[in-house]
């Protein structure tokens, strides 16, 4: 028989799905005959109990799995048959009237896929960045493994803080005479003049010797993230414990073998350390195009967006987001009330071009191939020291694999749209690029 799908909205429709009474009821009746086996009752021996009993007990649960499991086959048939793409989950309820002929009526509503329109993407403009990594980001980075290895020593009572000294100290902070939350510690350490504090703050202690205190003004800016104290002016007292002098090791061979390079000689170091600059660059590079691509193809396109695909996927992000809060350690994570409508923009978002992607790769044959596979797992393995166990660790778990093949299939989109659309190239300098974070669709 064929089926009739009633339009409601843009994506939403209807159809009526029918189930015979005595099919039901003979489903029933074999359901229970099969439970009556082994069901238990007071006064009877197992397998035993009057099927009157069992029926009483279990036939209301029984009867309504048996509904449930027929309609959920009477639906995927009906939806075959009328070659639907069903996005989502059907609400399904009892037609009013009550049985038709012995028949049960239901009606299904539910979303379609929508037809994925995407216009000419050669009228897109995008913006390609690229980037090296120069000697002076060599540098900075030896300067940080420089940093990560340096000792400390006391200075002299008689000298003052200076630029790369740790101070310890303790300090008090007062608006109007009130103590406030967070202006007041002791012991408390920092290095002076590389921005753990605000400027004013460290411009008052850079000079102060040991056991000396000193009072100061300082003005909170007006963006600062402690919204009490934002744009008021407090007066600090601060007492200068202990300064100590930084002593950064040379770069010989000493410190390079202790980085784990085998070959002690600055040019191995800054070899290995242009390698692994060059590799965070291609990611990020490569995150920054697909950004601009998939922003770019996203104005290209226009399609309505099934409600309930977005409605899950803003569940997933408040899940995420919970999730998120336990592994900060918020007590109650779980049960944080985060209203899924706050995630709604981005749920669409992510479900637009789920869709668009999806349309890109079947109509231009852009699936991940095996050796594409391989080539990236060999290449997220090089940052580890054990690469061979890295791509064992990827290899062997299908959801894992799944995820690599995900990046690959939005890898070779990418490469698509940039050379189907205008695309202007712009070389970006190393700390543009490194002060930037790659946005994800």
């Amino acid at each position: 028989m064929a089926v009739t799908v009633e339009t409601l909205d843009k994506l939403e429709r209807r159809i009526t799905l029918s189930l015979a009474g005595d099919v039901l009821k003979n489903e029933v009746d074999n359901r229970l005959k099969k439970l009556a086996r082994t069901v238990k009752a007071d006064g009877f021996r197992p397998g035993k109990v009057p099927m009157n009993v069992v029926a009483q007990r279990y036939g209301y649960s029984v009867q309504y799995e048996v509904i449930n499991d027929k309609l959920g086959e009477a639906f995927a048939q009906a939806a075959q048959e009328a070659q639907l793409r069903v996005a989502g989950q059907p609400s399904i309820a009892e037609k009013e009237g009550g049985p038709v002929e012995g028949q049960l009526q239901f009606d299904a509503t539910f979303e379609v896929y929508p037809e994925v329109k995407i216009g000419d993407l050669s009228a897109i403009e995008i913006e390609r960045a690229a980037a090296e990594v120069n000697d002076a980001a060599i540098d900075r980075t030896v300067e940080i493994l420089r940093k990560q290895r340096r000792t400390f020593a006391q200075r002299p009572a008689a000298e003052g803080a200076a630029d790369g000294d740790r101070v310890t100290i303790d300090f008090e902070g007062k608006i109007d005479g009130v103590p406030f939350e967070g202006g007041k510690a002791e012991g408390f350490q920092f290095l002076v003049g590389e921005g753990q504090m605000l400027e004013a703050f460290e411009k008052a202690v850079r000079g102060m010797k040991s056991g000396e205190s000193k009072t100061f003004p300082l003005a909170f800016p007006e963006d600062y993230h402690g919204k009490d104290v934002a744009g008021k002016e407090a007066d600090f007292l601060v007492t200068v414990n202990k300064i100590e002098s930084q002593n950064l090791p040379e770069v010989n061979d000493a410190f390079i073998k202790s980085l784990g390079l085998a070959d002690g000689s600055v040019d191995a170091l800054r070899a290995d350390i242009q390698k692994n600059l060059a590799r965070e660059v291609k990611f990020r590079v490569a995150a920054r195009n697909k950004a601009a691509a998939l922003d770019g193809v996203l104005k290209a396109a226009e399609f309505d967006v099934p409600k309930s695909l977005v409605a899950a996927e803003s569940d997933r992000l408040v899940e995420n987001a919970r999730a998120d809060l336990k592994a900060r350690g918020i007590k109650d994570a779980d049960k944080a009330p985060i209203p899924a409508e706050m995630f709604t923009p981005q749920a669409e978002r992510r479900v637009r071009l789920g869709l668009i992607v999806a349309e890109l790769v079947k109509t231009n044959n852009l699936q991940a191939k095996p050796e594409q596979l391989q080539a990236h797992i060999q290449e997220l393995s090089q940052s580890y020291e054990q690469p061979q166990q890295v791509v064992a660790w990827y290899m062997s778990d299908r959801q894992r694999m799944a995820e690599v093949e995900a990046v690959v299939i939005e890898a070779n989109v990418t490469d698509f749209i940039l050379s189907q659309a205008k695309v202007t190239d712009k070389a970006m300098s190393f700390e543009e690029l490194m002060g930037q974070q790659g946005q994800q669709g």
